[in-house]
C-alpha cells in the first residue's frame, strides 16, 4: 500500500521542513510515502471563502486516482491515540487498497465536494494548529504507527 499526504501551500519554515524530511526518510523503511504539496491559489483576495475552498477542492480531486481512499485531516474527524491509529493503518493495509490518501485543506478547510468524496475524517487534536505544523505532527504519528506495528522501541507504552 502507498500512503500520500496532500497539503495546500508550501512550508517556508526550514526547521519544520527538515523535521518533515527526516520523518519522510524514516517512513521509507516501512511504506511508500509521498508528501505532495498543492501550490497556494493566486489572487485569493477576489475569492470568497466558499470559492477558495471549491478551487482548492478541485486541485485535490485532480490528485486522486479512481481507487484511492481519501481521509481528511479535519477538526471534526475521529480521534485516535497512537495505538489505535496504528491499528487503523493496519486495517487499511489488510483491506488490500493500493493507495491511502490523507489531505490537509487550505485555510478555510474543505469544500463540500471533498467532504462528499472522502472516505473518512481524522482529527489529530481538539486544538487548532497551523497547516505547517499539522504536516509534521501527521508524518511523526504515521512513523510512530509503523514502529508500533513492528513492535519497535520508538513508542514507549
Amino acid at each position: 500500500m502507498n500512503i500520500k499526504l496532500l497539503a495546500i501551500g508550501k512550508t517556508d519554515n526550514k526547521q519544520l521542513n527538515a523535521l518533515i524530511e527526516d520523518y519522510k526518510k524514516r517512513l521509507g523503511y516501512y511504506i511508500r510515502f509521498q508528501l505532495e504539496i498543492i501550490p497556494d491559489l493566486k489572487q485569493v483576495k477576489n475569492l470568497s471563502e466558499i470559492q477558495q475552498k471549491q478551487k482548492e477542492g478541485g486541485l485535490i480531486l485532480k490528485k486522486l486516482g479512481p481507487s484511492d481512499i481519501l481521509i481528511l485531516l479535519d477538526e471534526n474527524g475521529k480521534q485516535f491515540d497512537s495505538m489505535d491509529f496504528s491499528n487503523y493503518l493496519q486495517k487499511h493495509m489488510n483491506s488490500g487498497i493500493k493507495q491511502l490518501v490523507f489531505a490537509i485543506g487550505g485555510p478555510y478547510g474543505f469544500s463540500e465536494d471533498i467532504y462528499k468524496k472522502a472516505n473518512g475524517k481524522l482529527s489529530l487534536s481538539k486544538m487548532t494548529f497551523s497547516h505547517q505544523m499539522i504536516r509534521l505532527f501527521f508524518v511523526e504519528q504515521l512513523y510512530r504507527g509503523f514502529t508500533i506495528l513492528r513492535n519497535e522501541p520508538y513508542h514507549h507504552r
